[in-house]
């Protein structure tokens, strides 16, 4: 079987019917024929492609980022070596790694706020004990031990 009506490639690619138009809409995906009576009927590495699209966005990847990888590819161009999926990997893990420590910046900030026992932002604010960066004047170290905000408050 060669061609594919839009529901046996959304079902076998794990997507919605409507995610092909999309993609078709944004230029992800080549316009399909169409049979004889007006349905779309797409080649059988569709479903490879809509599963190359969803692993590279699960891995971070705009749409407009996998719509360069798939027009700049190898497969496509192969003198594009310098839009290689390596070198945008590279970059992309760098971006999900700088947000990997802005995560735990927060989490971390977090914690201490909940170990300080803050219960009222406008009140734990105003504490010195308060580790929630409401400004950007130096607070206290987030790492540095902590007397209960709680206690103060009450």
């Amino acid at each position: 079987m060669s061609a594919l009506r839009s529901s046996q490639v959304a079902a076998a690619a794990g997507v919605n019917p409507q995610t092909l138009r999309y993609y078709e809409r944004r230029g992800l995906l080549a316009a399909p024929d169409r049979s004889l009576g007006g349905h779309r009927l797409y080649p059988a590495e569709t479903v490879t492609v809509l599963r190359v699209i969803k692993a590279a966005q699960r891995l971070g990847f705009t749409l407009d980022e996998v719509a360069e990888l798939l027009d700049t590819g190898p497969h496509r161009h192969p003198r594009h070596a310098d839009a290689s999926l390596r070198v945008r990997a590279q970059a992309k893990l760098v971006e999900v790694e700088a947000k990997i420590a802005d995560l735990q910046v927060i989490a971390d900030t977090l914690r201490a706020a909940v170990h300080a026992g803050c219960n009222d932002l406008v009140e734990c604010a105003d504490q010195p004990c308060c580790p929630i960066p409401f400004a950007t004047h130096t607070r206290r170290d987030p790492h540095a031990p902590l007397t209960a905000c709680a206690a103060s408050q009450g």
